[in-house]
């Protein structure tokens, strides 16, 4: 048994405590004795007060009430009104899942249902808001959890083991190093390596869709070996912070991945659509669908602002980077106090239509790892007004003339900004009211913004609240769910709007609108998304108007003849946001790593930065690394 647990048994009553264990950094003990579970709330705080360590008392397993008892006493105690949708036992770690259109309602006053169900059945509650829209994919990923609980309770149990008594590589100088294996003066593959004396975290672990001859990250690199990988931390769950991730499982890797939970339910749906995507064009994919499902089983999700250790010689606090659903800044504490390094990954420093602004007080912050997607003197982009003006006008002169607008998106994050847009402009009368048809796989990553409305901005998470006035349920979206239906938009529709995937036009349905709608000037097509180097969408951004596509063995020549135009809409900041963001982060960083940038523009950031706050800078390019300490 770890040192610490040892301890902590010693501060508690001989034979009360049945089991002592780790779920990653958290310590969790069980117990066999009713009353105890009830009586130890003191003792327990005491302990952790000594210790600085987050402790749960459960009781044990063999001693909570069968699951369908339980089941029907608990829909007893918590009023109709809350409307529980399910109830899922978690048998491994006594805890019940218990879904609710209404979890205020079903927590009760001052939790007092909360309470009554632990002493009546014995099982910890755990009170979920159900989603507005039902999202198959996380009803999945939690089968996967408790169909693999066993496990799951094993392998959180090693992770504390490695944290708490696991001193592998010997102290000997105190050193942090950083090595770019992707991102480094390029947008796409981010994949940033973090070593000390002790730990090996990786950080990201995405590729570049829009270049297939670069596409992946520099895993060769001479100092990364996946068998003394520790930890790897998810930003986010765009594929270029996460679409390499299942590739590491499929060779070996075992160990945990941190990152939110919309984020790791998102990130899912992206790889496995991603996977289908390759098979749809006749590629053999990296990875299966097994390979995510192993991804998945070793996730630990954690919330903004909470504090975990993922090594013995790093710990780790999330905070909010106003990007998508669940992305967040990684804030890491390395060593005891030796280095404090903030990793900004993708960040929106500005109320966006969905988030609020990225974070900006951290504990210490001596280094700023700080994205610079938009980083040139010249990358400013219109007011919220401005933007909403833009969108409307290129949709009524389409809708005038009888087209179709296309506005291809990324599933996550830019289309529910499109549709949260569509919508008030659509309710304002601002637009005339056509249909709004939705493919790819955006209906299902906007389910899962209805399930976790607590990581969107307070007007939005209102709205999704109040079922009458959540934008992402009007009767103006309509989903299309098969190449059927998609063929009848093309030709049998009028006017209307399409948001599809992909964003960049790197497969998915947004190609197959293009190709059907292009050659007619009636129609319009609006870029929303950055376009990466390389991909359709930035040929045609350039002024490409004569398309090949392949068609089985023939090549067929397209010509765009419909408009072209460009919403300056980002869920990144501008180059104004970033430098207002370095002016207002606390404390100060005093040095600035910028990446995740097209090379000008990471260098020319650079050197705005270092001129007007007198901070040391650097762009790595790949493969290059940055001493920290």
């Amino acid at each position: 048994m770890s040192e610490i647990l040892k301890e902590i048994l010693k501060e508690l009553p001989d034979g009360k405590i049945s089991d002592a264990g780790f779920e990653g950094a958290n310590i969790v003990l069980y117990t066999k004795d009713r009353k105890f579970v009830f009586e130890a709330n003191g003792m327990i705080k005491d302990i952790v007060n000594k210790i600085k360590k987050r402790i749960e008392l459960r009781p044990d397993p063999s001693i909570t009430h069968d699951s369908e008892l339980a089941e029907k006493e608990i829909r007893e105690i918590i009023p109709a009104e809350a409307k529980i949708d399910q109830i899922i036992f978690d048998p491994q770690r006594s805890i019940v899942i218990i879904e609710a259109e209404k979890p205020g309602v079903a927590i009760g006053k001052q939790g007092e249902n909360l309470k009554a169900i632990k002493e009546k059945v014995l099982w910890v509650p755990v009170i979920k808001r159900t989603p507005a829209i039902r999202s198959q994919i996380i009803e999945n990923i939690r089968a996967v959890l408790y169909q693999n609980s066993d496990y799951r309770r094993k392998f959180l149990h090693k992770v504390g083991q490695r944290i708490y008594n696991g001193w592998l590589r010997g102290k000997k100088d105190e050193w942090i190093r950083i090595s770019y294996l992707g991102s480094g003066r390029q947008v796409g593959r981010s994949c940033l390596f973090l070593q000390t004396p002790e730990s090996r975290i990786l950080m990201d672990c995405g590729v570049d869709v829009a270049d297939e001859n670069n596409a992946y990250p520099l895993l060769e690199a001479p100092e990364f070996k996946i068998e003394e990988l520790d930890a790897i931390i998810i930003s986010h769950s765009h594929l270029d912070h996460c679409g390499f991730l299942p590739y590491l499982f499929k060779y070996g890797y075992r160990g945990p991945v941190y990152c939110t939970q919309p984020t790791r339910d998102v990130m899912a749906l992206m790889l496995l659509d991603y996977v289908k995507i390759m098979r749809y064009d006749g590629k053999e994919p990296i990875y299966t669908s097994e390979e995510i499902k192993e991804m998945v089983k070793h996730t630990i999700t954690l919330e903004f602002e909470e504090v975990t250790d993922i090594t013995p010689d790093v710990r780790l606090t999330f905070y909010n980077a106003g990007h998508i659903l669940g992305s967040a800044m990684c804030h890491l504490h390395i060593g005891n106090g030796l280095h404090n390094l903030v990793y900004s990954a993708d960040m929106k420093f500005g109320k966006s239509v969905m988030l609020s602004p990225a974070a900006t007080q951290f504990p210490r912050c001596e280094t700023l790892l700080l994205e610079s997607t938009y980083g040139g003197k010249d990358n400013i982009l219109p007011t919220k007004k401005e933007m909403y003006d833009y969108l409307r006008d290129v949709i009524n002169e389409t809708i005038d003339r009888g087209g179709k607008c296309l506005i291809p998106v990324l599933g996550s994050g830019r289309a529910q900004d499109l549709m949260i847009m569509v919508e008030e402009l659509i309710r304002t009368k601002e637009v005339r009211k056509v249909d709004v048809f939705i493919d790819g796989l955006i209906w299902d990553i906007t389910a899962i913004h209805t399930a976790y409305p607590e990581f969107l901005n307070s007007s939005i998470r209102k709205q999704i609240f109040h079922r009458d006035n959540n934008p992402f349920l009007s009767d103006i979206f309509k989903r299309i769910g098969s190449g059927k239906e998609r063929q009848q938009v093309i030709e049998e529709t009028g006017s209307c709007i399409i948001l599809a995937t992909s964003g960049m036009l790197v497969g998915g349905p947004s190609v197959e609108y293009l190709r059907a709608l292009a050659d007619n000037s009636n129609n319009s097509l609006v870029f929303s998304s950055y376009q990466g180097a390389g991909s359709l969408g930035r040929r045609i951004q350039n002024g490409e108007r004569e398309i090949s596509f392949k068609d089985g063995h023939k090549q067929e020549i397209c010509q765009i003849k419909m408009d072209v135009h460009k919403l300056e809409i980002s869920d990144h900041s501008d180059r104004k946001e970033l430098m207002n963001y370095v002016a207002r982060c606390s404390p100060r960083p005093r040095k600035i790593i910028l990446n995740h940038g097209e090379s000008s523009r990471c260098l020319d950031l650079a050197s705005s930065l270092h001129k007007n706050y007198r901070v040391e800078t650097t762009a790595p390019r790949n493969l290059e690394a940055v001493r920290l300490k």
